[in-house]
């Protein structure tokens, strides 16, 4: 069971043990002997450190690396960030940063795994690869590779990952609260006259106030034309989304198409909503049709999500009744979220119906719904709804009403 508690406090030391426990368990089940993370959310996860985003043509400035010795107490991290680095980490494991886009970098790695790993080599997963990783790694290594061997660590993080600890559940859960909270000020700020762009700054300048640790997703507030045709043209022939905000001018009946994610101890939150721009919002019969669609479809599928259930038994469900797919063909039905705001479980998309059966819901996953229902010459309706997997079913992590479509409920279905 997913204790819930409103008032259950986030506990950072036991969550990162037990985060460096499931990777060492995946670790051995993969038959790696050690593992290199460069990816932030991968180093977060084996060292607990607390990072700070930097603009991405910087980033190799500011890149921390973690890597974990099977066997081993706890993740080496090089990092410049040490304000960053958790108390209780051994300054033994703490060393400068590794610049691993040139080549003195990926030789000094090299140099830090033989080191190790010792003469004999071993078998090492790597999450992502620099350009000058993927040339001159192995080379570095062992010119023969006779002795070495190089895996992907991704899968090793991802298995790790795919199920939520508490503490990480109640991260994603205050994350999306002080979403939650924040977009309730920008909605009352909606109002024909009012830019996108202040949209924008309404939204940073609350969560701030509220405590979030970084914003995750830069706001979308996508005015969406009533008609397919009437939208920018792209390469699916489905609807274009999401695409850059600007400082356009919000006008009467517009339909807007919300997306914000913020995060919480580098834990994402995921909000979706569409909202009418109107001094009296009020939607049409074919809009709150498109809306009742929508929550039917969120409806059968949470009554649907427990442990073993499939991908596929969601997305046939999800389906049922529906003239067309309900969602966008570039996207998903749903997806998992955690240090990534959309990573595994993925459910729904290209990779076809052999991928979807593959996956096996389970406690601790956590479940991004995100349906979308189109009604050509009234545009459409696409909310976000979060959901954790329990033993029994699951519960609900985001609870935002559905202003103007159910001003009466308000709550989540």
């Amino acid at each position: 069971m997913l204790p819930l508690l409103e008032d259950a406090p986030i506990d950072l030391a036991r969550m990162q043990r037990q985060r460096f426990a499931k990777l060492g368990a995946s670790m051995a089940s993969s038959g790696v002997d050690a593992v290199v993370a460069i990816g932030l959310p991968n180093v977060r996860y084996a060292t607990g450190l607390e990072a700070r985003l930097c603009d991405s043509a910087r980033a190799h400035y500011e890149r921390s690396i973690a890597v974990v010795f099977a066997g081993d107490a706890a993740a080496h991290l090089f990092t410049s960030q040490r304000e960053g680095i958790p108390a209780d980490h051994p300054e033994s494991h703490s060393h400068p940063p590794l610049h691993l886009e040139f080549e003195e970098g990926v030789d000094a790695l090299a140099d830090f795994l033989r080191k190790h790993l010792g003469s004999d080599g071993g078998r090492v997963a790597i999450d992502e690869s620099t350009a000058a990783m993927h040339v001159r790694l192995g080379d570095a290594l062992d010119h023969t590779l006779s002795r070495w061997e190089l895996a992907d660590g991704a899968r090793v993080f991802g298995a790790a990952r795919l199920c939520k600890t508490t503490d990480e559940v109640l991260c994603i859960r205050r994350a999306q609260a002080i979403n939650e909270a924040a977009m309730r000020d920008v909605l009352a700020y909606l109002q024909p006259g009012v830019r996108q762009c202040e949209l924008t700054a309404q939204f940073l300048r609350r969560i701030h106030e509220l405590g979030a640790t970084a914003n995750e997703i830069d706001p979308i507030w996508q005015i969406m034309a009533p008609r397919l045709a009437e939208n920018p043209w792209s390469t699916r022939g489905d609807l274009p989304f999401p695409r850059t905000t600007t400082d356009r001018f919000l006008r009467e009946g517009d339909v807007v198409w919300v997306d914000t994610g913020i995060t919480v101890h580098g834990y994402a939150s995921d909000f979706g909503r569409t909202w009418i721009c109107a001094r009296a919002p009020q939607p049409s019969p074919e809009q709150r049709d498109a809306f009742e669609r929508w929550r039917a479809v969120v409806a059968r599928v949470v009554e649907s999500v427990r442990p073993g259930v499939s991908g596929l038994d969601l997305v046939n469900v999800a389906k049922r009744g529906e003239p067309r797919t309900p969602w966008m063909s570039h996207f998903y039905l749903a997806h998992g979220v955690g240090l990534n705001s959309a990573e595994m479980p993925l459910i729904g998309t290209d990779m076809g119906e052999a991928f979807d059966a593959e996956i096996e819901l389970r406690p601790g996953m956590i479940l991004v719904l995100e349906p979308a229902i189109w009604s050509d010459g009234h545009a459409g309706y696409r909310s976000e709804e979060i959901v954790a997997v329990t033993e029994e079913g699951c519960v609900f992590l985001s609870h935002f009403p559905y202003t103007p479509y159910a001003p009466a409920e308000g709550d989540a279905p």
